[in-house]
C-alpha cells in the first residue's frame, strides 16, 4: 500500500541550536577582535599614529577583562574606579609584551599581569601602615588557610591549626593577622563605634611631667656651647655627673675655690646669653 503525500508522516525538523549566551558571544567576539587587532598591530611601526590607534582599540576591547579582575577586590573597600584604573595599567603592559605567535590566548597571558598590578597597588599605596612584602604575601596564605579550615571544621581555626596547615610558626601567623589589620590607620581622636565612648586619645592620653623640661633642656644645650670648654666640663661634672666641688677640684687639679668662681662666672654668662636671645 502506497501512502499518498497527504498521508505520509511528516519528517522531523532538525532542532535549531540554541543561540549562545550573550556573555559568551561577547567574549568570543572580543577574542576574535583581539586576534585581528594584534595581527594588524604586528605589521605597524611603534609610535606611528596608526599603531597608537590599533593599540588604543586593543585596550578598549579588553577593558572587560580588567573589570572582571578588579571585581575580585571589592572586599577591600577601595573605589572600584581606582582599582580598574590600576588594572588598566597592567593591561597596557600586557599588550605591549604580548607575542601572538607563541600560541597563547591573550586573556590567559594578560590576567596575571593585571591582577599583579592591582595587588602591587594595594601593597604599596593603599596601606597607611607599610608591612614587609613577605609578611603581606604570607597574610594572603593565612587568610586562605583560615577560610579553608573554617569550612572543614565548621568553626574558626586556632592559631596552632593555621600554623600547622602552612608549616610556619604561630608567631608568624599572629604577625600576619596583625598585618591584615594595617590597611588604614584609625585616628586617635575618632569616637569608638557602637560603644559611645570618647576617642582613644581621650582614654589613654596623660600629661607627661617631663614635657615642660624639653624646651629648657634645648635652651641649656644652646647656651652651654657658648661657654669655654673648661667651664662646660665643670658644669657637666657638677650637674650631670653629680660630683661635688671638692671632687671636681681633684678631677681638674685646681682649688675648690677656683671651681666655685668658675661656676659662678658660668652662670653669669648663661644668664646674660639668655637675656640676649630672649
Amino acid at each position: 500500500m502506497t501512502l499518498s503525500a497527504s498521508t505520509a508522516p511528516p519528517q522531523e525538523e532538525a532542532p535549531t541550536p540554541a543561540p549562545p549566551a550573550p556573555e559568551k558571544r561577547r567574549g568570543a567576539d572580543t577574542r576574535a577582535l583581539t586576534q585581528v587587532l594584534f595581527a594588524e598591530l604586528k605589521e605597524l611601526t611603534p609610535g606611528t599614529p596608526e599603531h597608537n590607534r590599533v593599540r588604543g582599540a586593543l585596550i578598549e576591547a579588553n577593558l572587560p577583562l580588567v573589570r572582571y579582575a578588579a571585581a575580585r577586590f571589592r572586599s577591600r573597600n577601595e573605589p572600584m574606579e581606582d582599582v580598574v584604573q590600576v588594572g588598566t595599567i597592567g593591561l597596557i603592559n600586557a599588550i605591549d609584551r604580548f607575542d601572538p605567535d607563541r600560541g597563547v590566548q591573550f586573556p590567559t597571558f594578560a590576567m596575571p599581569t593585571v591582577v599583579g598590578e592591582i595587588k602591587r597597588y594595594f601593597r604599596d599605596n593603599v596601606r597607611t601602615v607599610h608591612v614587609p612584602r613577605r609578611l603581606h604575601e604570607l597574610w594572603v596564605q593565612v587568610n586562605s588557610a583560615t577560610e579553608d579550615l573554617t569550612t572543614l571544621h565548621g568553626r574558626s581555626p586556632s592559631t596552632a591549626e593555621i600554623a600547622e596547615r602552612l608549616r610556619i610558626s604561630e608567631e608568624e601567623v599572629l604577625s600576619c593577622i596583625e598585618a591584615g589589620r594595617s590597611y588604614h590607620a584609625t585616628s586617635l581622636e575618632a569616637a569608638q563605634e557602637g560603644d559611645g565612648l570618647p576617642g582613644l586619645l581621650d582614654r589613654i592620653g596623660y600629661e607627661d611631667p617631663a614635657l615642660d623640661g624639653v624646651e629648657h633642656r634645648d635652651l641649656v644645650r644652646h647656651l652651654l656651647v657658648q661657654l669655654p670648654e673648661r667651664e662646660q666640663r665643670i658644669l657637666l661634672l657638677r650637674y650631670y655627673s653629680n660630683l661635688t666641688q671638692s671632687q671636681i677640684s681633684a678631677e681638674l687639679g685646681v682649688s675648690q675655690m677656683h671651681v666655685s668662681r668658675l661656676l659662678a662666672r658660668s652662670f653669669q654668662r648663661l644668664r646674660s646669653a639668655n637675656r640676649i636671645d630672649a
